[in-house]
């Protein structure tokens, strides 16, 4: 469903991203596991249309060719990303952050079913439907961010580092209802620093490491690797 193949970027004389292939099935959940400074991130801006990557990439989508789309035509095709810092409007409340997810044609039709999914997938948004979002935890916060893109009636949803600034019991909520998004068949891109609960959701993992692809593997076995561990989950082996 999504192929990425030859992704090379630079920012001015940096090279982020060196010849970069990856894919993601329909409904499949798929991580992106590397250091800080790896290119993860860089990686989901290019997808998303954020920004431009290198003569002669190539980034499919639902059998159509997207590297030259602007974001908002990205979007339109079905891919929505959450960024690493969440993006939300702080000065508006739940409801109206979520209104603005369903802003692209293809979710217009949709808003109502979609909301319900969102409140149904975090019930604390529901309750505080009418709550401006800066006088929210950061968990809350972050929960706003995903729905909004859910709003966005996408086919694959991309995050990067939800988890980011989270508390412990947090992060097992946000985790568990993006469990219950991965069983709707939607399939997810996901960037994450905590290893574990990211594997425990996934089908597959990649590593990267200085802009490039330097390993895949099932998400099981992953979790198994001896480097991984070491190098990802704090494990002495």
């Amino acid at each position: 469903m999504f192929e990425i193949r030859d992704l090379s970027l630079h920012y001015g004389q940096h090279l982020a991203l060196d010849h970069v292939a990856a894919t993601v099935g329909k409904g499949e959940t798929v991580v992106i596991l590397g250091a800080n400074g790896a290119g993860k991130s860089s990686l989901l801006k290019a997808a998303a249309g954020l920004v431009k990557p290198d003569p002669g990439a190539s980034i499919r989508f639902a059998g159509a060719d997207i590297v030259s789309r602007p974001a908002h035509l990205v979007l339109e095709a079905g891919i929505a990303l959450v960024p690493e810092g969440r993006g939300v409007f702080g000065d508006l409340t739940v409801e109206e952050n979520l209104a603005l997810g369903a802003y692209a044609k293809r979710a217009r039709a949709h808003g109502k079913t979609s909301r319900d999914l969102v409140y149904s997938l975090f019930p604390k948004l529901a309750d505080r439907r009418k709550q401006f979002v800066n006088t929210m935890s950061g968990g809350e916060q972050q929960m706003v961010a995903i729905g909004r893109a859910l709003m966005s009636k996408p086919d694959l949803l991309m995050l990067d580092e939800p988890s980011l600034g989270l508390a412990p019991v947090v992060v097992g909520e946000l985790f568990a209802a993006l469990g219950r998004v991965r069983e709707s068949g939607l399939a997810l891109l996901i960037v994450e620093q905590n290893v574990r609960m990211s594997l425990s959701i996934a089908d597959r993992g990649y590593l990267m490491e200085a802009g490039r692809i330097v390993g895949e593997n099932t998400a099981t076995a992953l979790m198994n690797d001896d480097a991984v561990k070491r190098a990802f989950l704090g494990a002495t082996v």
